[in-house]
């Protein structure tokens, strides 16, 4: 049997910050022996650890260790989450395994090193409530591990080619780009929700999320010999959006269009593309897994912070005409002038815009991805891009209400829809396969 894998999280990213070690840690070399709280900042090419009076000057990239079964975790104090969403807020991390300090960008990163079962853990309880069913817990177990495995192949490859990665197209009429976890070059994964969450055990897991890592240890969902790259969103609003609508133009097979549902809903097109089947069905509210207000399914998928939020199945933003250029001109650092319209260019599947037209008095251009387009359109970040606008005219007065559906890219499992779905009785596998279509289970250590 293959050995379980270690992976590298990035956690933090600030020129100084201070970390309390439970117990005693030390470096690779065993030169230094560190416990308590330490301040940790720049100098020179190095990095200076402080704590009460004491200097220790380490080399960048020295990474900590907990010496023996004696030491305990480490805390990462005021460590940012959900870094440019709207419940934004630092809290001290706790952490299992060992510390790296890198310097990136004038700034230090810490990393935790760790095993993919113990970060399966956190994730978990992470993502969602530890209290949710055993069958969805152990659905995201399997699509986590995947997510984050083909992540590191996908990582790997792209470091040993030779060609460059590009996700910016850029012209006079259009901007075109995409974020994915090419982002990150020293470190596997980060720990928000760019990648997934990974809250250390600062989110205290429980004994059936223990359970649901056991009972799939070492399972993935694979698409003949690759690992599939399992995605998932908070709320598909109904219908799944394939993966080169959202990020490269790669086809994946297992990551397609279909209803949230066991059949398609009557009365709907499902041809979202289309501008009149997009308004019906994103004005509309069609029968879905997703569609739900039940609380007691919802609080196994919403953490406290993401209950701040009750309407991501179908939601509205109201802008003036004044707010929304302005908005625009802060989040694109392009200057639009007066906004006088938004105009759908191209829809995905799902109903989503893939890109979309902003007119202004100074400048036209035509933005996309998904991302780009709620990126401009929020001061976080817009629930999803499947809207259609509402353009009103008052007199002199112009509003633009946005009417949206979901919340995230839609790309593979739905949270909510799989939470529904494990209410309802059905195992993990099922909800798997309604979501990864043509995938299968693979053991894969």
């Amino acid at each position: 049997m293959k050995k379980t894998p270690e992976i590298k999280v990035g956690i933090l990213f600030k020129k100084e910050f201070s970390f309390t070690l439970s117990g005693k840690f030390s470096d690779e070399q065993k030169e230094n022996v560190l416990d308590g709280t330490w301040q940790a900042s720049i100098q020179g090419e190095k990095i200076r650890l402080e704590k009460e009076g004491e200097v220790l000057v380490v080399p960048n990239g020295v990474t900590f260790f907990p010496c023996g079964e004696t030491a305990g975790p480490f805390t990462l104090h005021d460590v940012t989450i959900g870094i440019n969403f709207h419940w934004e807020r630092d809290e001290d991390q706790v952490f299992k395994g060992g510390l790296k300090l890198l310097i990136e960008n004038e700034k230090i990163t810490a990393i935790n090193i760790l095993s993919v079962e113990d970060y399966l853990m956190s994730v978990i309880s992470s993502e969602m409530s530890a209290t949710s069913s055993k069958e969805l817990l152990k659905a995201h177990a399997v699509i986590s591990r995947s997510w984050l495995l083909a992540q590191i192949e996908k990582n790997k490859a792209l470091q040993d080619s030779k060609e460059k990665y590009e996700s910016v197209f850029e012209s006079d009429e259009e901007l075109i780009r995409w974020y994915d976890r090419e982002d990150h070059i020293n470190f596997d994964v980060c720990a928000d929700d760019h990648c997934q969450r990974y809250q250390g055990i600062t989110r205290s897991s429980t004994p059936l999320v223990e359970e649901a890592v056991k009972e799939t240890w070492g399972e993935i969902l694979a698409n003949g010999e690759a690992i599939c790259d399992a995605r998932f969103s908070k709320c598909c609003g109904g219908v799944t959006e394939v993966f080169e609508n959202v990020w490269e133009p790669v086809n994946h097979p297992y990551l397609q269009k279909f209803a949230d549902n066991d059949v398609n809903p009557e009365g709907y097109s499902m041809d979202l593309e289309k501008e009149e089947a997009a308004n019906k069905w994103i004005l509309g509210s069609p029968e879905a897994f997703c569609n739900t207000t039940d609380q007691q399914v919802l609080s196994q998928v919403l953490n406290d912070y993401d209950q701040e939020t009750q309407d991501f199945y179908r939601w509205k933003v109201a802008y003036t005409q004044q707010e929304l250029s302005e908005l625009v001109k802060k989040r694109t650092d392009i200057d639009f002038g007066l906004v006088s319209d938004l105009i759908p260019v191209e829809r995905g599947t799902s109903g989503r815009l893939i890109k979309l037209k902003i007119v202004g008095e100074k400048k036209t251009l035509t933005i996309g991805k998904e991302l780009v387009i709620r990126k401009a359109l929020s001061e976080s970040h817009l629930y999803s891009s499947a809207f259609v606008v509402e353009k009103i005219t008052t007199g002199e007065e112009v509003r633009f209400v946005l009417h949206g559906a979901g919340w995230g890219h839609g790309v593979g499992l739905c949270q909510i829809g799989a939470a529904v779905m494990g209410a309802k009785g059905y195992s993990y596998k099922e909800i798997l396969m309604h979501y990864f279509r043509g995938a299968s289970l693979d053991k894969r250590y």
